[in-house]
């Protein structure tokens, strides 16, 4: 995989001036880009994934939920529908995707859309008039809704200032694309991260004058969950454990369960990886299965008679300094709420 992105450097250039061109149009005002009354706040990545959107838009909706009414709006990634849709009681990962899956199952005030044409999706957000904010997933590159702020998120060890466009790099666009955002988080950050090298992160990412730097940090829970119960994470040491991970990024949670002295073999699968009959019956074999809890929105249905065989640990989102961001998000909600 590494020698074909090699390979396809000549493409670079070429990916770099349409979508460069592009975003000229949308700056320049030829191509239409539609703002809303309503609060409309943006998470996203130049980068093709794993940057932590789900665990920054969790952290949002706890954050308004018992202000606002929230709704958040995805494209629904992989699902097996299309338009617009709003979950219900009926909704699973395969009818609106695994992420909003996720939402919709952990935030029972929140609404959960999905819908691939975010100006549809919000324009049918506010006709059910039922929203006060809408929080945009994984939406900076589409242009044609103007958020009333964009969070851009880049994973510490990966900076997109590091990194060049697709095909062999992994941007979506040109790293100029960042002046679009009002907030800059630095996500999966060492728990200990110093204030020099803080520093020293943000004279890489240059930001302008109007936009804010945070750093977080990813805190996995000391207990693992399945459909009706919950374990310590240290009951696993003595058992079978067969790690499945259908994510971007595993690496920091195989390096936790390996801080907890877990044995575990590692089936690691695609982000989003929609898994076939026969992977299916492969881990019904398994002892122990442990996974994301975004890869658990995917397998549950496939366990629901034996649900003590599949467990998921959870994460949290950590923020440096959480008063100030937090402060500077409600601040920006009611400056346009009002």
């Amino acid at each position: 995989m590494k020698l074909l992105r090699y390979i396809l450097f000549p493409i670079v250039p070429i990916y770099y001036l349409v979508t460069w061109l592009r975003n000229k149009f949308y700056d320049l005002g030829w191509e239409p880009s539609k703002s809303y009354d309503i609060p409309v706040v943006c998470v996203g990545n130049l980068s093709t994934g794993g940057t932590g959107k789900t665990p920054t838009i969790e952290y949002l909706i706890r954050l308004l939920e018992n202000q606002y009414r929230v709704a958040t709006l995805s494209r629904g990634y992989k699902r097996e529908t299309s338009g617009f849709i709003i979950a219900n009681e009926h909704a699973t990962a395969r009818t609106i995707g695994d992420e909003p899956f996720q939402f919709y199952k952990k935030f029972k005030k929140a609404i959960v859309a999905v819908d691939a044409d975010r100006q549809n999706g919000i324009s049918e957000l506010i006709k059910l008039n039922q929203s006060d904010v809408i929080l945009l997933d994984d939406a900076f590159q589409h242009r044609k809704v103007k958020a009333s702020f964009d969070i851009l998120l880049t994973a510490y060890g990966n900076l997109y200032t590091d990194d060049i466009v697709l095909p062999t790099g992994n941007l979506r666009e040109p790293r100029a694309g960042a002046k679009r955002a009002d907030i800059i988080i630095v996500t999966k950050c060492p728990r200990n991260l110093s204030s020099s090298e803080k520093d020293q992160i943000r004279k890489k990412l240059k930001p302008l004058t109007y936009q804010s730097v945070y750093f977080s940090a990813i805190s996995y829970s000391d207990k693992v969950l399945s459909e009706s119960s919950s374990r310590p994470v240290k009951q696993f040491v003595e058992k079978k454990v067969t790690l499945v991970t259908g994510i971007a990024n595993p690496n920091p949670l195989v390096a936790y369960l390996k801080s907890e002295s877990i044995d575990f073999e590692h089936l690691k699968f695609n982000d989003h990886h929609v898994f076939s009959t026969s992977e299916i019956e492969t881990l019904k074999q398994k002892e122990v299965i442990l996974t994301t809890e975004k890869d658990y929105m995917r397998l549950q249905d496939s366990f629901k008679f034996n649900p003590s065989q599949l467990w998921y640990l959870p994460i949290s989102f950590e923020i440096d300094v959480k008063g100030d961001f937090d402060n500077q998000i409600l601040t920006l909600i009611s400056s346009i709420s009002n």
